[in-house]
Order: C-alpha cells, then sequence, then structure tokens
C-alpha cells in the first residue's frame, strides 16, 4: 500500500484554517494525511477582540466540530520548533513534547503584538492581538471606575476600532489614543474628514504627532517629555510574527517572515509553504502585503491551491494579488470602507456611516463562515497524488492577495 503524503498545518487562525479545510477539499484522503495543529481546541475571530474587551459575547467555532467529516485530523499542542531540514515539528501537549513528521509543511503561526522595545510596555501595556489579552484587558476595564482614562496607542486600524469600541461601550470613561503622525492620515480626506467626526461625537482626545517613549502604570512619558494620564494603556502599534520561523534555517527576512515565492512556497525549503503574517509575499509594485486577514486568506487559498496542483500535476494557480478597501469599525454602529489601489493607497472614494458598519460586519461574519464551512464551495481536484520528482520544479506564478 503507497503511504499516504504528510501535510502538516501549524496554526488554525484564518489562514490555517482555511487552507487546511481547502486542501482536504482538493486531495483525496487516501493519498493524504492532513493535521492541523493549533494550541486552542476552538476558532478565535481576531477581528473581534475589542469586542471581546468590552464584554461581547462570541460565538463559540470548535474545530472539532469545522472540521467533522473533513478527514482533517486535529492535534491541540503548542508548537515548539520546526527542524526544515530533517522535516520534523516539535509540540507539546498535556502528554508531553512529540515530534511530527511531515512531506509537506504550511506554516501559519502569525503574529502577536509588538513592545516595539518600548520600556515599561511588557510590564505595564494591554494587548488585544489574542483572546488571552482581550479577556485580560476585559477584566480589567470592568473594574475602572467613571472618569478614569483609557489610553490607546497606535493609529492603525486595530488602534482606530480599540478606541471607538470602548469610548461607545464605556462612554463613562474618558478614552484617548496617540498617534505617530495625524488621525487618518493614510485616508482619504473624506475618510479623515468622518473619523475624525466619530471621534468627536464619541468624545475622545486624540494625541497626533506623538511618539510614546515609556509606558508606567499610571501614565506614559512622550518623546518630547510630556507626561499624559493612563489609568489603562492599550498597545495595538504593530504585531509581530511568532519567533520560531527566525530560529530555523529557513530563508526569513529581518521581521522574521518567511520568503516566498508567488505560490507561497519557501524560497529555501521547497517542502514548506508559509502564509498569513508569517510569510513575506510580494505584493502589486513589490510592496510587502501588510499583516492582516485580507493578506491572510487569499494566501491561504493560493498555497492550498499550489500544493494540491503539485501533488495532482494540474496546473499551478495564477491570478494577481491586490487590494480592494480598508474596513474600519467605529463601534457597533458606526463604519467606514475605505477604498484603496491594489497597493492599498486610499482613493477618494470611501463609505461611512451605518452602511459601512453594515458591510464591516457583513465581512467579518463571512470570514467567519469560511472558516467555520472550510470546504464548501470548492469545485474538488480529486486526482492521485503524483510523486514523480519533475514536479518539485513546476514554475512559480502570481499570489492571490485580493
Amino acid at each position: 500500500m503507497q503511504q499516504q503524503h504528510r501535510i502538516i498545518v501549524l496554526g488554525a487562525g484564518y489562514s490555517g484554517a482555511i487552507a487546511a479545510g481547502r486542501l482536504a477539499k482538493r486531495l483525496r484522503r487516501e493519498d493524504v494525511a492532513i493535521t492541523l495543529v493549533n494550541a486552542e481546541p476552538d476558532f478565535v475571530e481576531r477581528v473581534r477582540m475589542h469586542q471581546l474587551a468590552v464584554g461581547h459575547a462570541l460565538t463559540p467555532r470548535p474545530f472539532s466540530e469545522m472540521f467533522a467529516g473533513t478527514g482533517v485530523a486535529l492535534k491541540y499542542a503548542k508548537v515548539t520548533a520546526v527542524d526544515a531540514d530533517r522535516k520534523h515539528v516539535t509540540v507539546v501537549d498535556a502528554n508531553g513534547a512529540e515530534e511530527l513528521a511531515y512531506d509537506t509543511l504550511v506554516y501559519a503561526l502569525g503574529s502577536g503584538w509588538n513592545s516595539q522595545g518600548v520600556p515599561g510596555t511588557d510590564e505595564h501595556a494591554h494587548e488585544i492581538s489574542g483572546r488571552p489579552g482581550a479577556l485580560r484587558l476585559r477584566e480589567r476595564l470592568a473594574g475602572l471606575d467613571a472618569g478614569q482614562q483609557v489610553l490607546v496607542i497606535g493609529g492603525g486600524l486595530t488602534g482606530l476600532e480599540a478606541a471607538t469600541e470602548f469610548a461607545e461601550a464605556r462612554p463613562d470613561l474618558d478614552i484617548a489614543l496617540a498617534v505617530r503622525s495625524g488621525l487618518g492620515d493614510t485616508l482619504s480626506p473624506k475618510g479623515r474628514g468622518h473619523l475624525r467626526k466619530v471621534f468627536d461625537k464619541l468624545g475622545i482626545t486624540v494625541h497626533e504627532h506623538t511618539a510614546v517613549t515609556e509606558v508606567t502604570a499610571d501614565h506614559v512619558t512622550t518623546a518630547d517629555g510630556t507626561s499624559i494620564p493612563a489609568s489603562v494603556t492599550v498597545w495595538t502599534a504593530g504585531f509581530a510574527v511568532h519567533p520560531i520561523a527566525k530560529a530555523t534555517t529557513l530563508e526569513v527576512s529581518d521581521t522574521g517572515q518567511i520568503a516566498v515565492d508567488a505560490t507561497m512556497r519557501s524560497l529555501s525549503h521547497p517542502d514548506v509553504y508559509a502564509i498569513g503574517d508569517a510569510a513575506l509575499v510580494a505584493g502589486p509594485g513589490d510592496k510587502p502585503l501588510r499583516m492582516s486577514c485580507a493578506s491572510g486568506v487569499p494566501t491561504a487559498w493560493q498555497a492550498a491551491d499550489a500544493i494540491a496542483a503539485r501533488l495532482t500535476g494540474t496546473k499551478l494557480p495564477k491570478t494577481a494579488p491586490r487590494y480592494f478597501n480598508q474596513c474600519i469599525s467605529l463601534g457597533r454602529k458606526e463604519g467606514l470602507i475605505q477604498y484603496v489601489t491594489a497597493d492599498d493607497r486610499a482613493v477618494s472614494a470611501a463609505l461611512t456611516g451605518k452602511l459601512a458598519a453594515a458591510y464591516k460586519e457583513m465581512i467579518c461574519k463571512g470570514a467567519a463562515w469560511g472558516v467555520a464551512h472550510p470546504t464548501l464551495g470548492i469545485p474538488a481536484r480529486r486526482r492521485p497524488v503524483v510523486r514523480e520528482p519533475a514536479l518539485e520544479g513546476s514554475p512559480a506564478v502570481n499570489a492571490s492577495a485580493a
């Protein structure tokens, strides 16, 4: 009996879970053994962590239900090491450490918060890059008295969504946002105007052109020596990728992201594919795709389809990478959909208000539905796995990053 081709997917965020399900649909169970490794037994909607922090209940999405009947084996364990030369990964669960061998590895360990090395951040700031951090912040916010200060650091989409969510849910608190540049300065004039209107309506104080250089238990210090009071500081100034890849022999960037070709295949180890925040992916104009769900999901599609194509001897996927919009929730009642160029630069058009909020909610629900139904709506590619070494030289093509 011919041995099954062993595919291991590390990480079950948006990218990893979608890739595992898509592979299960594309390939025959008798030909491949797909294992999805994740530390937690249920899917976390990372785009809703600011909602979780203010006490909203999120829909449970157990992987055991999501992948029932798909043939995907679930391994609940923490990944501690990857040996890309020996083609093994080391994981730890309640029973101890274990080595898992693979023929193809899909690396989707994603990213976490990035303290940027600012003194005091690790000790005193809260983060919402994952569920544990969001739950700790929820407990802290619930214990605040009226009038206490919550300071959000970072003017990216996460910071904007967090500040507005906190202000809407807790109008009794003093909410502020500190940004290095201007508020919404990457948005169009229409987008910036709406953002300021919502911030004013919610009573959010904005500290523009402000670089935070130190965080303490009750205030932050800025580059010009100003002290800003903060009973709670929430740090949203960027993401850092999981450190495991940088500790391997895989070719990685200065950020620790795995260098890949247009099919998400490692440039140094052809048996490894990297997707989502873990991958350094060239988009339009050779600009790296930003760390986001908008980038992660299409990279998962691309990698899964490329793996299936190489294993079955069919045509490699070829689609052009591009962005369409940036979707920003501004609390539950307001939103902003900023339309962008293919390489993610704002254009004049923007959707605002309640319609934008509904649009953003639809996008979030659609992303979660796609993870919860990973094998639905995908035309099956059911050819037997082809094992000729010649397939390893298949040409690379452009990745999808819509």
